[in-house]
């Protein structure tokens, strides 16, 4: 008899094994979000603002009961701007025990991220990578971000309605994926609503300390406006190099232009009449604005970015998803992953960067954009907003 009940205990054993191959569950009593972004490096200002308004969400949002009443636990690895060492903290994540991913904040390592995230099962949401690269392909990665489409887009839209008649020079890097495919959108968009670009200039990476020429080229042809679909550090040098050639043209970036006021040792005043085409001011009057904006001034001592409040809303549009589809913490992480694309897809998010924020299949987010102007050194909404 007792051999009987050991053979039975035995089959019983191994079939509990055969069953839990391949299911790997979450933690009974925590979701463990994990961050990649550059927090050292030239664009570390990118990553450490998205890591604060991240770290802002979950400390809020585990003051209220959690995420489906579960603890989060949140920890968010520096990746310098790098793809490879971004693959590497990715892996890094994953022995942690990650079961939802916030980033890679920059478009080149989130493509390469991209990859893992899809081949594992792994939900993720990039708050700034918007590349149509990021996502192409991928059901499971998608974008808080506006994408480059909708930038180039959105800023020619703005420029025509409300600057028609002047003329345009492009300046943007060229070995740069985001500021690629926002130039290649606006000018597209540019030539269908007949706006007039009279110069187009490019730079790369190692060209990126005197846009002489460029500024040179641009002035030459009468340029009124010159749109900048390039990063702080490349505008704030540009913006110099254009006073010391007293050429002064309304300067219109995008997203890649927040942070231009926070730079260390930059000249504010070079910046005033910047315009940018965004999601989020730090000074706007809508309430939970306000509120987040305080309590990130009185948490970091510093008035927090656009970053900071993609970074935010991205873990609170995973709690959305995770609560609109009843998501429980039995669940293996292949399943927790496609009932999160499935919630994405369903939820209409209210955010610090958007009212009624939806996705598509693609991973893409539509949201309204807004235009401010850099006046007195902060940012003043425009009355008009981009179609």
């Amino acid at each position: 008899m007792k051999r009987i009940f050991a053979f039975i205990f035995a089959v019983i054993m191994l079939v509990g094994v055969i069953c839990s191959c391949g299911k790997k569950e979450n933690n009974n009593s925590t979701l463990k979000i994990g961050g990649i972004g550059p927090i050292t490096g030239d664009t570390a200002v990118y990553g450490e603002a998205v890591k604060n308004g991240c770290k802002l969400a979950v400390e809020e949002i585990n003051k209220n009961g959690g995420i489906g009443g579960l603890k989060v636990e949140f920890k968010f690895e520096d990746d310098m701007n790098d793809a490879d060492k971004s693959v590497s903290v990715y892996d890094e994540l994953k022995k942690w025990g990650m079961n939802v991913l916030v980033g890679p904040v920059t478009t080149i390592p989130c493509i390469e991220v991209a990859e893992k995230v899809y081949a594992d099962r792994v939900f993720a949401i990039t708050p700034s990578a918007s590349s149509s690269d990021v996502t192409k392909g991928k059901d499971n990665m998608y974008q808080l971000c506006f994408s480059n489409s909708a930038l180039g887009t959105g800023a020619a839209s703005y420029i025509s309605e409300n600057m028609k008649d002047k003329k345009i020079a492009v300046i943007y890097r060229n070995d740069d994926a985001y500021s690629q495919g926002v130039r290649d959108t606006f000018v597209a968009e540019a030539n269908s609503k007949n706006l007039e670009v009279v110069f187009e200039g490019t730079f790369t990476a190692e060209t990126s300390k005197d846009f002489t020429v460029q500024l040179t080229n641009a002035k030459n042809a009468k340029a009124d406006i010159i749109f900048l679909p390039v990063y702080y550090q490349s505008a704030s040098t540009m913006l110099a190099q254009a006073k010391v050639m007293n050429y002064t043209p309304t300067l219109f970036g995008v997203d890649g232009l927040d942070g231009i006021l926070t730079m260390e040792n930059f000249d504010t005043t070079l910046a005033e009449g910047l315009v940018i085409l965004t999601s989020f001011s730090a000074y706007d009057e809508d309430e939970n604005t306000k509120a987040f904006v305080e309590k990130y001034k009185e948490t970091y001592g510093e008035i927090p970015n656009q970053f900071a409040a993609d970074g935010y809303d991205c873990i609170y549009a995973i709690k959305a998803a995770y609560e609109k589809m009843g998501c429980t913490s039995d669940m293996s992480q292949e399943i927790l992953c496609e009932k999160l694309v499935k919630g994405m897809q369903e939820i209409s998010f209210d955010g610090l960067t958007g009212k009624e924020m939806k996705w598509n299949d693609r991973g893409e987010v539509d949201k309204q954009p807004m235009v401010v102007v850099i006046e007195n050194g902060v940012y003043v909404s425009s009355n008009t907003k981009s179609e």
